[in-house]
């Protein structure tokens, strides 16, 4: 009787999120605001997601600087992203350097963009890699260089931006983590340590630069058809990979285009599909809501979505205790 009363919650708690979703998503917004000749500045852009961000958001008229390390992969974003401008106008530039080294020659080289394309309208934090493994079996200089890449990486261009953005009383940032700054799942423990530690950012971040009319958008993209994905399915344990399974699949462009329009509009969390959205609002926590209807069906749900939680939580349990299981009998 109790466990189907439990499970009979967790379908009410599921029904409940999805309404919240649907209402949200009616609900009146301001109008977005224009992107012609607004300069956005994407780190990560060679590839992925920001690749595809840069290819949407040139498409509504914006000026483009692409910033990573590899300047092949640079010059040929560089050139979808060309092919895909509004007008003749627009601008398309590439920028190489290192994002966790130096502060003092991050700032030299975005100011230098910003005198060829304008003052950065939008920041997309999208540089990042994955670390996939069990803690044991990761070795330290991994996880140092996916800890400067993933946090200071995403701290240090936002610190080079923010005053500007300040000044002007405009501005967005965006802070491109993933479901594993919500919860931490095997052999994430590197991983998850660094989103964890940029939605934090993200949200005293949001505090500071509010008054000042600039917003920050923390971005929670799930499992995203990329080539950073595909090299992170090489090295996953079965565990972490029948985990993930259970979470949801997108592709490049559908996750940038949301993030654009949610960044656009203002909201601090841009989630893609049911699975991400159910647990952004389990932990919703201090983080603002969208409207106040948001925050009263987020009050309304929140028990039923805990449920939820715990009966998805059992569930990733029971199969890493399957595989430990498996991997003893074999033995």
């Amino acid at each position: 009787m109790l466990c189907c009363l439990s499970l009979q919650n967790v379908g009410l708690g599921v029904i409940a999120g999805f309404a919240l979703m649907l209402i949200s998503h009616f609900v009146k917004r301001k109008s977005r605001p224009s992107l012609n000749g607004n300069h956005i500045l994407i780190t990560g852009g060679s590839l992925g997601i920001g690749r595809s961000f840069a290819i949407e958001a040139a498409k509504r008229g914006a000026n483009i600087t692409l910033v990573a390390r590899n300047m092949n992969n640079l010059q040929a974003a560089a050139t979808d992203v060309q092919k895909a401008v509004k007008g003749p106008d627009q601008k398309v530039a590439c920028l190489s350097m290192d994002l966790s080294g130096n502060f003092e020659e991050i700032q030299k080289n975005i100011k230098s963009a910003e005198e060829e394309n304008g003052p950065i309208f939008m920041l997309v934090n999208c540089a990042g890699t994955s670390l996939c493994g069990k803690l044991e079996d990761l070795k330290d200089d991994d996880i140092k260089y996916v800890t400067n890449l993933n946090v200071l990486g995403t701290i240090l261009p936002t610190k080079a931006v923010i005053t500007g953005m300040k000044e002007r009383g405009e501005g967005k940032v965006i802070v491109v983590a993933s479901q594993a700054a919500l919860i931490g799942v095997y052999g994430f423990c590197g991983y998850s340590a660094t989103k964890f530690a940029v939605r934090g950012f993200a949200e005293a971040l949001r505090m500071e630069a509010k008054p000042y009319g600039v917003t920050v958008t923390l971005a929670l993209p799930p499992d995203t058809d990329t080539p950073g994905f595909a090299e992170e399915q090489k090295h996953k344990p079965e565990e972490c990979r029948l985990v993930s399974e259970e979470a949801g699949f997108s592709t490049p462009e559908v996750v940038a285009t949301k993030m654009l329009d949610d960044a656009l509009d203002g909201k601090f969390y841009s989630t893609v599909g049911l699975e991400c959205a159910l647990a952004s609002y389990i932990c919703a926590g201090f983080t603002p809501p969208f409207t106040a209807l948001e925050a009263f069906l987020q009050f309304f749900s929140i028990g039923f979505l805990r449920l939820f939680a715990v009966y998805i939580l059992d569930k990733m349990d029971r199969i890493v205790t399957d595989c430990k299981n498996k991997k003893e009998k074999l033995k």
